[in-house]
């Protein structure tokens, strides 16, 4: 049975468990698995007792494949200001302070993804700087945006991509995407593409192949 939702802290801690990502086992994280209530919930009973959808229990492939890029190249991270929009569990943000960052901060509009990444920076032995509120339309203060699982509904994207590309010109803008239906179509800049092991209840697969771009028209003239 799901804990109310009183303290969040308390609450992430009661409906998850502490686990890794498969991509990114270096990571711990709270995480909702096949055994914790909030993985078996509906999401029409999520909303009667006054719950989001708990994006944030998740490491989407999107956030797995940046978070392992970074650990993988953190002279590309080292030393610059990052900000993970749109963080769920906060799995990239942590990889960039992890990869010696000079300042991240993580970005969300459910309030649950910012406490849950808090707590996950934690376990980690890192500090994070929340930034609630949606950013569309505004110029994020960072050098490096990254960004992942967004494209998953034509609104979503349709807001976001514009927005993206805009905040390409004043800061390196990177998206990851798991094959999503309204990724993108524009060429974009292939940084890495690696299958990424998902839950099929969620994905209704075992495998994702997974992109991420660096956020910029290769089409366009320099």
């Amino acid at each position: 049975m799901i804990t109310t939702l009183g303290d969040p802290v308390s609450f992430i801690r009661d409906n998850t468990l502490v686990e890794q990502a498969p991509l990114v086992p270096e990571i711990s994280l709270y995480l909702a698995t096949e055994i914790t209530p909030i993985w078996q919930a509906s999401e029409t009973y999520l909303e009667q007792i006054g719950i989001e959808p708990p994006f944030w229990a998740f490491a989407w492939p999107g956030s797995q494949l940046i978070a392992r890029f970074i650990l993988d190249n953190p002279e590309l991270v080292r030393g610059r200001r990052v900000l993970d929009v749109a963080c769920g569990c906060g799995l990239a943000a942590i990889a960039a302070t992890l990869s010696g960052a000079s300042a991240v901060q993580a970005n969300d509009i459910d309030f649950m993804a910012l406490e849950a990444t808090v707590l996950n920076a934690g376990l980690n032995r890192t500090t994070i700087t929340p930034l609630p509120g949606d950013l569309i339309g505004t110029v994020p203060d960072c050098d490096l945006l990254v960004i992942g699982d967004v494209c998953y509904n034509e609104s979503m994207a349709s807001r976001i991509i514009p927005w993206l590309l805009e905040c390409s010109k004043t800061c390196e803008v990177w998206l990851c995407d798991p094959g999503r239906h309204y990724a993108p179509s524009m060429p974009l800049e292939v940084l890495v593409r690696q299958s990424v092991s998902v839950t099929q209840e969620l994905e209704s697969v075992e495998q994702r192949a997974t992109t991420l771009f660096r956020l910029r028209d290769i089409s366009a003239p320099d």
